[in-house]
């Protein structure tokens, strides 16, 4: 198939790849996806689904004075859209590329049509839902009880796990806009990092210099997360 190295890339895609789908991921399109480019809007349905292979996007809920947090992130591990196919057609939270990369997207009816066909898209499908299900829920106890030094480790490793290495293209008012917290916030624990060497910061890159200190400073969230990722991420299917 065209472009099967990139499709797997993205972890559905190689799994629907090895339970030979391409019958209806034929119809996949390469996409560049920059900074800010939105790919859904809180209340609205999209015409497409979006699965990243080097970029991240964020799902942020939205307030009416016009605050915002980011309650997931999706990456080469997941589907932006994926919301469509469990009925009513929108999403409760907005879909914005996080980190500029490249993806690819699929007509959010060929996907439906499939998932509501049931077999192997129906079951990869529901596992990542129950893993992004469960990334939301733990992101809620996070921002509350968890201070934002401990919020910005856990942000940054989560962001190294869907990246190939370990630099970061990210400004500290972006990292702010995520957790929903000051700027100034940020900075001050990106400064502690830096001081003890942990990380290093320059023009609006990461270097993610010792990630074992680093998964040392964040919270236990982390470890959830990596939990449910490890335990749900579809497993390789017998040809």
């Amino acid at each position: 198939m065209k472009h099967a190295q990139a499709l797997s890339d993205n972890e559905l895609l190689g799994e629907f790849l090895h339970a030979d789908c391409s019958a209806w991921m034929n119809q996949l399109e390469a996409v560049v996806m920059p900074l800010g480019m939105t790919l859904c809007a809180p209340g609205q349905g999209s015409d497409y689904v979006y699965f990243p292979t080097t970029a991240i996007v964020s799902l942020s809920c939205l307030t009416q004075s016009g605050g915002s947090a980011e309650v997931a992130a999706v990456g080469r591990d997941g589907v932006v859209g994926v919301s469509a196919l469990m009925g009513g057609g929108t999403a409760s939270w907005g879909a914005v590329t996080q980190i500029a990369g490249l993806g690819f997207k699929l007509p959010t009816q060929v996907l439906k049509a499939e998932f509501n066909a049931g077999g192997m898209v129906m079951e990869v499908t529901l596992r990542y839902l129950k893993s992004l299900i469960g990334q939301i829920s733990q992101t809620a106890v996070c921002n509350r009880y968890h201070s934002v030094d401990h919020q910005v480790c856990r942000w940054l490793l989560n962001a190294m796990d869907r990246l190939p290495g370990n630099e970061v293209m990210v400004t500290h008012e972006l990292i702010a806009k995520a957790l929903g917290v000051r700027r100034e916030g940020v900075t001050e624990s990106a400064l502690k990092l830096q001081r003890v060497g942990v990380i290093h910061y320059a023009r609006g890159h990461i270097t993610v210099t010792d990630r074992r200190r680093l998964e040392r400073c964040a919270c236990e969230c982390y470890g959830v997360f990596a939990h449910w990722r490890v335990r749900l991420q579809p497993e390789l299917l017998a040809a």
